[in-house]
């Protein structure tokens, strides 16, 4: 029997919708993003409900957020503004954000609207505070009131762009009310394990089953054209890298590895290339570059390792474009797999997940079979389990940087027929089970690493 035919057309339906729902545009740090859409929500609920003007602005801004968001948000430029965290993201966002463009919520920004950002801030209108109690690791919780003392509440929990229903009112955040939600894709539990929402037009409850084996059968056998629009990632998140280049984001590692005292060291390498474009596109992301990506899971810096390592290999190494329209699925619904069982946000940082994707693309390019992108997968747990999540910034660029190096090292080793074995730390014989070891890690047993890295992030003087 053919591969072709062990995949429905119903699953690869299923499966495109999944690469749908998880790879979209993103303009700026995911997490300041949602929260800036949550205050675009909850001010367009407010404006509908008491008559206000179309630009109305809230009286004030109680923000309740989940400690990964605020250590994800912290130290992050917002795109256009020159300005670092929350603030001006919730203030844009009660300003001119449109709940309707999702993660590129802002992208209507003027100078003018910046400066009435800034005034906001200083008017002392928004107050943010850690979400008290159980709730989702991604929980963004946003009340805005108007000059009667009306307000409106609206919720993400489980994804970045997922809204809760609200069941019933609640007292205000301010005076230690909690707002009751129900919906049956909520996790609002601090064990870590979160669940998907659900796939659209595939019922409420539904959440697709991944394993190595599906995801390499549908890569390599989907027809072309049911997978091309995959190439929209790398129009968005190469392009990123080009641009960042024009300007000085962050660390400006993209560009400092490209510079001749780099190259003496690296040499004008396929590994430099792939290094630098992919830190270019982070550094500018980082930097606040009014720029879009397309993300993966939640995270454009996740997107960006999943997308730019494959494209500049499939380059150098003349792939074809078919070749590389399946690598970069391969790569991406690898991390999307990933992240289904270790959670939107953890402990773990991202490069780690969307790195063992691109090796796994990267194994493909080099003509690996489905045995040798196992090995990759095994040969990138051995190596990079444990890089702790401490927020995102410029310097994620390093990070990213760490987990393409060992990305390529993992795909030269496993075309070797090199490969950890299951006598060597974490690593199992399943690579599925060597999977969810690494999820089980950072969703699990990182937790209180995770509450440490807030606290030394929030206390430092």
């Amino acid at each position: 029997m053919k591969i072709e035919a062990m995949i429905s057309k119903e699953i690869r339906q299923q499966i495109i919708a999944l690469i749908h729902q998880e790879v979209v545009p993103a303009i700026g740090c995911t997490e300041p993003m949602c929260v800036a859409l949550c205050t675009a929500k909850a001010t367009e609920q407010l404006r509908q409900a008491a008559g206000l003007p179309a630009t109305a602005a809230p009286e004030k801004i109680e923000v309740l957020l989940s400690a990964n968001i605020l250590k994800n948000a912290m130290g992050v430029g917002i795109p256009g503004t020159g300005m670092i965290g929350l603030p001006i993201a919730i203030a844009l966002g009660a300003l001119i954000g449109k709940s309707e463009y999702q993660l590129e919520v802002l992208k209507d920004l003027t100078p003018e609207a910046l400066e009435q950002g800034k005034q906001y801030i200083n008017d002392d209108r928004i107050d943010i505070k850690l979400k008290q109690g159980a709730c989702d690791k991604l929980y963004a919780e946003v009340t805005v009131y108007a000059a009667d003392d009306r307000s409106e509440t609206a919720v993400i929990a489980g994804s970045h762009t997922h809204f809760v229903t609200q069941t019933k009112a609640s007292p205000s955040p301010s005076k230690g009310g909690d707002v009751k939600m129900c919906n049956s894709t909520d996790v609002l539990a601090s064990s870590g394990n979160q669940t998907p929402p659900p796939l659209e037009g595939l019922g409420e409850a539904f959440v697709l089953p991944l394993s190595m084996r599906l995801i390499y059968d549908f890569a390599t056998t989907a027809p072309l054209d049911e997978i091309r629009f995959i190439m929209e990632a790398r129009e968005l998140n190469m392009n990123a890298a080009r641009e960042a280049l024009k300007g000085n984001y962050g660390h400006n590692l993209g560009k400092t590895i490209d510079r001749p005292m780099s190259k003496g060291i690296f040499g004008n390498s396929i590994f430099c290339h792939i290094i630098s474009r992919t830190a270019s596109a982070c550094d500018a992301r980082m930097g606040g570059a009014m720029i879009p990506v397309m993300s993966n899971s939640g995270s454009g810096n996740q997107g960006i390792c999943a997308t730019n390592p494959v494209c500049v290999y499939a380059k150098e190494n003349e792939n074809t474009e078919e070749e590389l329209i399946r690598a970069l699925t391969l790569s991406h619904l690898t991390a999307i797999y990933i992240k289904q069982s270790l959670g939107k946000l953890s402990a773990l940082c991202g490069c780690v997940v969307a790195s063992i994707g691109s090796s796994c693309g990267i194994t493909y390019l080099m003509g690996g079979d489905y045995d040798r992108i196992c090995y990759a997968v095994k040969n990138m747990i051995a190596n990079l389990t444990g890089m702790i999540c401490d927020g995102a910034k410029p310097s994620c660029s390093l990070k990213i940087t760490s987990g393409v190096s060992t990305a390529l090292l993992s795909a030269l080793l496993a075309i070797e027929g090199k490969c950890v074995t299951s006598e060597e730390g974490i690593v199992d014989n399943s690579v599925d089970r060597s999977i969810h070891n690494l999820t089980s890690i950072g969703a699990d047993a990182m937790c209180a690493t995770d509450d440490l890295v807030l606290r030394i992030m929030t206390g430092k003087k």
